[in-house]
């Protein structure tokens, strides 16, 4: 005798898949690079479509003597130099649907408006480092190298670098960030390879008699090296425009006033006032009017080099 068993197979329409209402939102890295924007405006004369920074020269030291019955000359001070930061508008806007907020499994407003937020943060974080890497003091990775065009994935950060970065803003008289530290923005592969650089003065070599518990080679995390502390982040730019398309990454060195910010209006989320005729479209978005230019490049170093793990 056979048996009919009513099973999933039988009753297949009532067998569905679960839906977990919960949604997670993407992986994100934290943007930073705004934090180096530490140079705007004091004492703004009157809105405008740009701002303009003036810097006063020192004189020339005066290390002649002075003629005990002669009446020195005046000197006359050199012209200021100016800055220019271009205010431009930027925004982005996310339209949902009447339909979609009824049919949607999970509650779609709040997750609108928590990706329009982050979308806001990162947008004008690379605004900002489009800007840092058009610093004019470069130090190229490799041997002999003057141009990101001859980066190879070979040519990957040392810590003389780093050192090189420092002792030249030094020289220059750039600000320190934080007590006599400068900051140092690297990818996480260029600091893989900062970490893993062998002999005299390298990382772990300098790490493993100055700490104890050798913690951070341990925890693979880099903190201060070279006078620098130094900050993990994907946000460093990265180009695959080094010798046959190599990737390139752009670490940043810098002290204070190595940018400027000018705002009109500070970046914020915007809810758009619904005005279609059954109102069923909702605009979510955010809008800023603001710019950014260098504004001491003597605080304000880039190293190019590849990364032995690109």
């Amino acid at each position: 005798m056979s048996n009919a068993y009513t099973s999933t197979t039988a009753l297949a329409g009532l067998v569905k898949a679960a839906y977990d209402r919960y949604v997670e939102f993407a992986l994100r890295s934290q943007p930073l690079f705004r934090n180096l924007a530490d140079k705007r405006p004091v004492q703004q004369a009157m809105p405008g479509s740009s701002v303009v920074f003036s810097l006063y020269q020192d004189l020339a030291a005066a290390t002649s003597t002075l003629a005990e019955t002669v009446d020195p000359n005046a000197v006359a001070l050199s012209d200021v130099t100016t800055v220019t930061v271009t205010l431009n508008e930027y925004g982005n806007t996310v339209l949902n649907t009447r339909k979609l907020g009824e049919f949607a499994f999970s509650d779609v407003d709040p997750a609108i408006a928590n990706i329009v937020a982050y979308n806001m943060a990162d947008s004008i974080d690379r605004l900002v480092v489009s800007t840092l890497i058009t610093g004019t003091n470069v130090i190229y990775a490799g041997t002999g190298n003057t141009a990101t065009s001859g980066i190879t994935a070979t040519d990957i950060i040392e810590g003389e670098h780093i050192r090189t970065a420092v002792a030249k803003m030094r020289a220059a008289n750039a600000i320190p960030r934080e007590g006599m530290l400068y900051a140092a923005y690297l990818h996480p592969e260029v600091a893989h390879d900062l970490r893993s650089e062998t002999g005299a003065l390298s990382f772990e070599d300098i790490r493993k008699y100055t700490d104890p518990n050798v913690g951070n080679i341990l925890n693979a995390t880099t903190g201060v090296y070279g006078g620098a502390y130094v900050v993990e982040t994907p946000r460093a730019y990265t180009a695959n425009d080094g010798t046959s398309s190599a990737k390139v990454y752009r670490s940043i060195i810098a002290g204070q006033q190595a940018l400027a910010e000018a705002t009109a209006v500070e970046p914020g989320v915007v809810i758009g006032p619904v005005v279609d005729k059954l109102m069923r479209f909702r605009p979510v978005g955010w809008y800023s009017l603001q710019g950014w230019a260098i504004y001491r490049n003597a605080s304000l170093y880039r190293i190019e080099s590849g990364s032995s793990i690109a």
